[in-house]
């Protein structure tokens, strides 16, 4: 959650610029702490965006789920409804919001059913920049791989609802587990290559409804391998593109800019590749980057955190990162049980 959270704050500041522009401002190759969302210059907080925001969303009703027996969709529904809609109408939601996840979670509001709520074609990052509390979900289970996977893909369906937004969102869940599991980074890929095969036609039927039926669909099955078949191509491009980068190429040029949501896994997880063993170097280069750098620095950071712990980060950096204690607390919660990081 920490990492998510400085890569975030990392890469505020450089999103819509170029690389020479983010060169330009920062001599010679870009920011070298994370500076924030900018604000006021005499606050000493390293402001996040929000993508972190959401994460939290999402980490507290995961966090008020994880005292139940059962899970259930409509409580969970109920639940995601709520914290979206405290995170809509708080005063610090002016960190250039999605225009998607506004949308939707106004239609939302209204008391619409969230799949007529949803924006249904959007494949939008929004969709999986928040996911990343999901992936620490009841990690001692052996069986709750199917749960993550419906919590990543509900969280995400209830404003995102084209099915790669909810394979790209089940995928960063999964890589975060995985490595907090301690698989390691050059296996990732093959992990992921493998889950796209076993879920891939799965469609979970108790919590997405009737989302699959829209026009030109003909079936579940046909609405949900959309979104793994294009996810799968935007990691091939990542195995191939960490055979072929030069080391100094924008990545954004490799495996996609970030403002959809198989690319900001995409080149968030190929950052995190290039730099595994090297997680403050994962987000700063994450974060120069000539598109969503942002939201491809918090999936990079989540993923250096959740492979590395906690402990890897600058302590000036973590005690200043905004929303700390709150980041702190959902990730204890969500592992408590587990010797993991």
């Amino acid at each position: 959650m920490l990492g998510m959270a400085l890569g975030d704050a990392y890469g505020a500041p450089t999103e819509f610029l170029s690389i020479d522009a983010i060169s330009s401002r920062w001599p010679p190759s870009g920011p070298t702490r994370p500076l924030g969302y900018p604000g006021p210059e005499d606050n000493s907080t390293i402001r996040v965006t929000d993508d972190t925001q959401m994460a939290i969303a999402v980490g507290k009703v995961l966090c008020a789920l994880s005292q139940q027996e059962e899970l259930k969709p409509s409580e969970c529904e109920e639940l995601l409804r709520e914290s979206y809609h405290e995170w809509y109408h708080s005063p610090d939601n002016t960190r250039a919001p999605g225009n998607t996840c506004l949308r939707s979670c106004q239609k939302l509001e209204e008391g619409l059913p969230w799949w007529e709520a949803t924006s249904a074609w959007s494949k939008g990052c929004g969709a999986n920049m928040r996911v990343p509390p999901v992936g620490l979900w009841k990690l001692d289970d052996p069986d709750a791989t199917q749960q993550r996977s419906a919590l990543a893909q509900f969280q995400a369906a209830l404003t995102h609802g084209h099915p790669t937004g909810l394979a790209a969102a089940d995928l960063t869940a999964f890589s975060i587990t995985r490595l907090l599991k301690g698989s390691h980074p050059k296996d990732l890929l093959q992990d992921l290559f493998a889950y796209i095969e076993q879920q891939k036609t799965r469609y979970h039927e108790r919590w997405l409804g009737p989302l699959w039926q829209q026009p030109t669909v003909t079936s579940k099955v046909s609405f949900i391998s959309r979104g793994w078949e294009e996810c799968l191509q935007a990691l091939k491009r990542v195995e191939e593109s960490l055979v072929s980068w030069d080391g100094n190429t924008d990545p954004c040029l490799m495996t996609g800019e970030g403002w959809i949501a198989e690319e900001a896994l995409a080149t968030g997880l190929f950052c995190f590749l290039v730099h595994p063993e090297k997680p403050v170097g994962v987000i700063k280069r994450a974060s120069v980057t000539s598109g969503d750098s942002d939201s491809i620095a918090s999936l990079a950071g989540a993923f250096a955190g959740a492979y590395h712990g906690h402990h890897v980060w600058p302590d000036e950096w973590v005690q200043h990162i905004e929303y700390k204690e709150q980041l702190e607390a959902i990730a204890l919660q969500l592992i408590a049980p587990s010797d993991t990081h």
